[in-house]
């Protein structure tokens, strides 16, 4: 569900109301306390950190009990660590996780260090997805006392598109059809003024790797896409996302710990819609088209079987020696949609494609393909700056007879079924659909889900890619790739 909690934001300076219950203070390495004259406590602060051996780093938090009119204040003195836009964004999450289930919590913003990062990290933290009432709700307002509104508003922007995202992700594939998320993009075009077209089952003739991979589900596949044009654009770049709304396997059938989590494989495709969503909020000065290719990768006698050859979008052909390799024939078509008929000069596809990924990088890391130096670097810096880490990986050329077929242009896995190098086998196989335009494939099959509540982070989907894209474009004109992908 949408972020429930209300930022307020306040004037520089302000103090928090008489009648505020509970109100965060921050305080740096050293330790040094913020000025907060009004704070009146039973004990001196610097006595009190001290006491607690409180080192200012990010996410700690020291609770003191202080006296307000008719009651008790509780001020939660929180660490801000070097003031980073990781640290703060740490720093946000624990405070508002400290005030779940209150009615208001007063932050008051340091002087110094990015306050955007603070307010997303309080809001993302903030975040739950429930059906019923099990858990405890989400501090229902968080006023901001100083720092720069228009830094602390693009944080809000960021945390909601990135709860956007989660939503998407964290709904049960009972609901989430393809042809639900494609109501959802409907819905988002219209709130954000984008255009939006989908091609529903009669209108995918040419897109043969959609077509194959929802063939066995009695929920017809689709594509979306989603059109944003400012004024006087830079550049024109296409975002695509794997929309798998579910992912048994197909034939080639996972086991039942394997689908536990495969309600969640389109996050790819739900950051590209959350995305999309954000980007006139973040003056984003490029024409960005997103493709979402949905599909629920489902068993039945119609499924498409191992050992079958399809053509995808452009005539180019596949054996499919693996049906839960179901992700990349589906990107495959709206790379190549993009390349033949949308002209970018950037490509970037992002998909939970490969638990090689997740076992080479862990959790915390999406893998990042590319080929153009400047975008590789641009994305990974947009990473860093944003909470969401990348890593480079190798286009090992070598590898690329792997994916030789004898029977049609290539095959959809390793056809020595050697298991090995299984990220970087998908990534070249993508690469074939890209027509040698400047492309990046963020493959977050690590990331895109937690299994804790853990700073910003929630249980459950992440929204990882989101904020970076974001990022990425908004910056998009000092970073734009070299003719050398080309």
């Amino acid at each position: 569900m949408p972020i429930e909690t209300t930022p307020v934001f306040a004037t520089r300076g302000a103090e928090p109301a008489p009648d505020a219950e509970m109100v965060a203070v921050p305080f740096g390495p050293g330790p040094a306390l913020a000025a907060a004259p009004w704070l009146e406590s039973p004990v001196p602060v610097e006595a009190l950190l001290a006491h607690y051996e409180a080192k200012g780093e990010p996410g700690e938090v020291v609770e003191v009990p202080t006296a307000r009119d008719g009651g008790v204040r509780r001020v939660l003195l929180y660490g801000t660590g070097d003031g980073s836009a990781d640290a703060l964004r740490k720093a946000g999450a624990a405070v508002a996780r400290r005030a779940k289930g209150r009615a208001s919590l007063s932050v008051v913003v340091p002087a110094e260090g990015e306050a955007a990062a603070l307010a997303e990290g309080a809001l993302l933290a903030s975040y739950t997805f429930t059906i019923g009432n099990g858990r405890t709700k989400p501090v229902r307002e968080i006023v901001f006392l100083g720092g720069d509104e228009r830094d602390l508003r693009s944080g809000e922007a960021a945390a909601r598109a990135t709860a956007l995202a989660r939503d998407l992700v964290n709904t049960p594939s009972s609901v989430k059809t393809p042809a639900w998320l494609a109501e959802q993009a409907k819905a988002v075009a219209a709130d954000a003024g984008l255009g939006v077209r989908v091609w529903e089952e009669p209108e995918l003739g040419e897109f043969g790797g959609i077509r194959a991979v929802g063939q066995g589900s009695i929920s017809p596949p689709c594509l979306i896409r989603l059109s944003y044009t400012p004024e006087d654009p830079h550049a024109h770049v296409v975002l695509a996302g794997k929309g798998i709304t579910f992912d048994s396997g197909g034939l080639s059938l996972k086991p039942t710990e394997g689908m536990k989590a495969m309600k969640t494989d389109m996050a790819g495709g739900a950051a590209v819609i959350a995305v999309m969503s954000a980007l006139a909020a973040f003056e984003v000065p490029v024409r960005v088209t997103g493709l979402v290719a949905c599909a629920e990768n489902s068993i039945s006698g119609s499924a498409q079987r191992v050992g079958d050859v399809i053509t995808q979008y452009g005539g180019r052909t596949v054996e499919v020696l693996n049906t839960d390799a179901e992700g990349r024939l589906v990107l495959a078509d709206a790379l190549a949609y993009a390349d033949a008929e949308l002209d970018p000069d950037v490509m970037i596809d992002i998909a939970t494609l490969t638990g090689a990924a997740k076992v080479a990088l862990g959790q915390s890391l999406g893998a990042v393909y590319a080929t153009d130096e400047s975008l590789a670097a641009a994305l990974i810096d947009a990473g860093e700056a944003g909470g969401e880490r990348l890593w480079r990986m190798p286009l090992v050329e070598d590898y690329r007879t792997m994916l030789d077929s004898d029977v049609a242009d290539l095959a959809n896995v390793d056809k020595e079924k050697s298991g090995a190098a299984g990220s970087i086998a998908a990534a070249l196989f993508l690469r074939e659909f890209t027509g040698g335009r400047p492309w990046a494939h963020l493959d977050i099959a690590g990331p895109a889900r937690s299994g804790s509540d853990e700073g910003e982070l929630t249980k459950g989907g992440t929204g990882f890619g989101v904020r970076l894209l974001l990022r990425y474009l908004a910056g998009f004109a000092a970073a734009r790739p070299s003719a050398a992908g080309r």
